[in-house]
């Protein structure tokens, strides 16, 4: 294939629509590995998608990677890596960036862009030039500060490769130190025989999903095909919140202080609907708003006052002053919503400043006053100049309360919606031209129709270079988010004030934290309260850029992107180069405008549509890294329906079950130690455990109508197992020991060693990957996981079971699924009618490298297996 028609091939590529099929059979390209691991900690979420991908042809060919990240996401790291060589993107000044993609496009190279896609992603797409027989490595890393809506965060990751992946994983891991007070996972992704592959774990700081699917189930979700996976999986989470001062994190010089506090009084509000009816908003536009504007006055609180705004080329109020939300006001105003029609042009300015006025006409002492604009387009009548407007507008509201300015469809003038709301403390949002653009309407009205503070202050001692710290409004199931930099670190204590109008008086929240106690970010993720503090610094400097003019725009600019730069963020600012091994090609990703396609032109020369010869991976993510320096983050699921897992014990020993139960206590050392396993709590947050002394032959997990046993042989006086052995059917046999893994299928053997490049096999429904110390193992339905520990000189393995067969009774130690106990009193526990004596304790998780410690109610073996011990052992492996 010549240089010319590649290039040919990858412009085409980006030309094409997201859903466009490839014309050259997947089977020519093999993702052999996926993964996304996701780290949240403190809100704070940062994403690394790692593809593996097999040229199988015997000819050179390009390769795609191509995946959707959240539009409020900055990337900060691509890497391709070929043959043990990588290649980074480098982020660079826009200029320095436009000069390397002009020299590309003059020479007929290509030029890799972002572009926006859909309502919240942006589609990152790059190629490279894959020799006969090899692989690549793609691997990108995207950050992103989560926001409170509505009472919950929320983490969306969308999946669609274009094929099934042997190693497919998705792993989220979301840390908050005050605790996590829901959990729920939805979406396509968990629906049909997808739902068994996904896991969630809670316990006390942290929580756990996993998604593991294994090539069958790929094709079992609800809208996917042959092809594999198709879908998404929605992440919603919230926190715990006893503290009214908020939520200080400390790390590497850096705090963070989240603030939602609760048990308020709501504010009454003011709230005035400005609404366009002008002739672009003929038909479903119109339609729709008339909806959600009789939802939405359905849901005033009878203490709010309110007033109806619509126009075209002239303004029309449905009252000239404000009224009470009683229950016949509502209805005449019900009434007024469902006569508006479309017709005329678009007068923004004059629209607006009665809007302003009906609040002048009519203050409410103690109540929030809010300004909502719909339009779907420019201002044509009147006032057209929008710096004007804007000026206008600025002066007439005096920043007494906020305007927010909600643009329908993609012919509005975002930009000036935006700067204008900017301007006054509000927000613009984009409202899609979907079915669902009344729910979208009423959603956004969700979230501003509760205000619990006005006029918040948030002060600090002893930090600097503060990120926005006044608000005007503070509304329920939100967040406040300050960071900064500590002055002085060697400070043992951080003073805070937040001071704000409650309803009808001043409240003062202060605190004082002790810097040593809030330090618990593991030392892999230490600089994330920096990069955190970069990520909301630039954000809000890019907005503030937009609302300024001469020096003060040029000294904002300047420090956006000398930040940009320091934490290698793409933003509007800046641009990433991407050299690519193919004698120096380069590709250019930059942050698309918001509702457009990437500034940037195609190359005319070539034609709008041209078929893609390779295939690599297609993924949406708006999502986050569970990255562990060097090694991936395993998820745990304490609570799934994956039965017990083992964990490492102090020396106790099981107490005889009598009618009260006793569990084992510090006092009950012996010279054996055990082996600690967790048990599924249905209902809880807190999980079971228990100890087997060891050593033993333990009959982990067994299933006799499928004919699949595993078996472990515990180490001595030592923890964990040194070898796990797997037999399925009569000829299937898999031998894992510390040094090697060998499986036999009766008739040949294969070997593999720790610590070799990842490999896979496959035969007979059987499915083998090894992957840095992880040997995974799918049999039918059952996955399991043995994972090698290496701590010093001191290795041992760890089994995990991620699946099991649904309403199937496996059996073994780690077979039993979830049981239920209630808590009596003290440490009582009621389990299966008995009353157990329970202790509160902690263990260290080996089942994955991070090894987190998580705590457990402590129980008799008996207490939980109904039986002994020696029930559960086996004397041959």
């Amino acid at each position: 294939m010549t240089r010319p028609a590649l290039r040919l091939i990858l412009l085409g590529f980006f030309l094409i629509s997201a859903s466009s099929a490839p014309v050259k059979k997947t089977q020519d390209v093999n993702i052999y590995s996926f993964y996304i691991n996701s780290t949240v900690t403190s809100r704070y979420a940062t994403t690394i998608i790692t593809s593996r991908v097999a040229n199988r042809l015997n000819e050179s060919q390009e390769i795609f990677f191509e995946v959707k990240i959240p539009k409020n996401a900055f990337i900060s790291k691509f890497r391709m890596t070929i043959d043990g060589k990588s290649y980074d993107g480098v982020v660079k000044e826009k200029a320095d960036a436009q000069q390397q993609y002009s020299q590309a496009v003059s020479q007929g190279q290509s030029a890799g862009l972002i572009k926006s896609v859909g309502r919240t992603l942006e589609e990152f797409k790059t190629s490279v030039n894959v020799a006969a027989l090899s692989k690549v490595t793609f691997e990108l890393t995207y950050e992103e500060l989560l926001t409170r809506r509505l009472g919950k965060y929320e983490l969306l990751i969308n999946a669609q490769p274009m094929q099934t992946v042997a190693d497919f994983k998705i792993d989220v891991h979301i840390h908050e130190k005050p605790g996590i007070s829901f959990l729920e996972v939805t979406g396509g992704l968990s629906t049909n025989d997808l739902a068994n592959a996904i896991k969630t774990t809670r316990a006390d700081s942290d929580a756990w999903v996993t998604f593991y699917p294994t090539r069958e189930q790929q094709t079992k979700c609800k809208d996917c095909d042959k092809n594999g996976l198709k879908g998404d999986l929605l992440i919603s989470y919230d926190v715990e919140r006893q503290n009214p001062n908020g939520e200080m994190k400390v790390s590497n010089g850096y705090f963070v202080h989240n603030f939602a506090p609760l048990d308020l009084q709501s504010i009454p509000k003011n709230v005035v609907f400005i609404i366009d009816r002008s002739g672009s908003m003929h038909g479903k536009k119109i339609k729709q708003t008339r909806l959600a504007l009789l939802k939405i006055l359905s849901d005033l609180s009878e203490d709010d006052h309110f007033g109806l705004i619509t126009f075209d080329s002239q303004v029309d109020l449905w009252k000239r002053e404000l009224l009470k939300a009683t229950k016949a006001n509502l209805d005449d105003a019900k009434s007024f919503v469902k006569k508006i029609t479309d017709r005329g042009s678009t007068d923004i300015n004059a629209a607006v400043l009665e809007g302003v006025n009906m609040f002048k006409r009519q203050p409410q002492a103690g109540s929030a006053s809010i300004l909502i604009l719909l339009t779907d387009g420019d201002p044509t009548s009147g006032e057209t100049n929008t710096e004007r407007i804007m000026s206008n507008v600025r002066k007439a509201i005096g920043s007494k309360f906020p305007l927010y300015c909600l643009g329908f469809g993609y012919d509005v003038n975002f930009d000036f919606l935006t700067k204008m709301s900017l301007e006054n403390n509000g927000v613009a949002r984009r409202i899609y031209e979907d079915s669902d653009a009344d729910l979208q309407l009423q959603g956004f009205y969700d979230e501003v129709a509760v205000p619990l503070l006005t006029d918040i202050q948030l002060n600090y001692i002893g930090v600097s270079n503060l990120t926005q710290n006044n608000f005007a409004l503070y509304f329920n199931g939100s967040e406040i988010v300050v960071s900064g930099q500590i002055t002085d670190n060697n400070v043992e204590s951080i003073s805070t004030e937040v001071i704000a109008i409650s309803k009808g008086s001043k409240v003062t929240y202060q605190n004082t934290v002790t810097t040593k106690d809030v330090i618990d970010v593991p030392s892999e993720h230490e600089d994330f309260v920096e990069r955190l503090w970069a990520y909301l610094t630039v954000k809000q400097l890019l907005d503030k850029h937009v609302l300024l003019e001469g020096p003060e725009k040029e000294a904002v600019k300047n420090e956006a992107l000398k930040l940009s730069l320091k934490y290698q963020f793409v933003t509007s600012l800046t641009s990433m180069v991407v050299t690519k091994p193919q004698e120096g090609d380069v590709e250019v990703a930059d942050k698309p405008k918001e509702g457009k396609e990437s500034h940037r032109p195609p190359v005319s020369r070539y034609p709008s549509f041209t078929p893609r010869t390779g295939y690599a991976s297609r993924l949406r993510v708006p999502a986050s890294r569970p990255r562990v320096r060097g090694s991936r983050l395993r998820v745990p699921d304490f609570y799934g329906r994956s039965g017990y897992y083992a964990f490492d014990t102090p020396n106790r020993a099981p107490t005889h079950v009598t009618r009260t139960l006793v569990a084992p206590t510090q006092s009950a050392v012996l010279a054996v130690r055990n082996n600690r396993f967790l048990l599924p709590a249905d209902g809880q947050t807190k999980p079971l455990c228990f100890d087997v002394p060891i050593p033993h032959k333990l009959k982990l997990l067994q299933d006799s109508a499928l004919g699949f046993s595993m078996n472990g042989k515990s180490r001595g006086s030592k923890t964990g197992f040194q070898q796990i052995i797997i037999h399925y059917k009569t000829n299937h046999h898999l031998t894992i020991n510390t040094s090697s893994i060998n499986y036999n299928d009766g008739q040949n053997n294969v070997q593999y060693l720790w610590g070799q490049e990842p490999s896979q096999h496959e035969q007979e429904g059987i499915i083998l990957i090894l992957r840095d110390n992880e040997m995974d193992v799918t049999i039918g339905s059952i996955r399991v996981v043995i994972v090698l520990h290496k701590k010093r000189k001191d290795v041992f393995l760890w089994p995990a079971v991620w699946q099991q067969p649904k309403n199937v009774t496996l059996s073994g130690i780690l077979g039993k699924d979830k049981i239920s106990y209630e808590e009596i009193q003290g440490s009582t526990l009621k389990i299966m009618d008995n009353d157990v004596k329970a202790s509160w304790d902690e263990m260290t998780d080996y089942r994955f490298p991070s090894a987190p410690v998580v705590r457990c109610w402590l129980v008799p073996f008996q207490a939980v297996m109904n039986g002994e011990i020696s029930d559960f052992t086996v004397t041959q492996m």
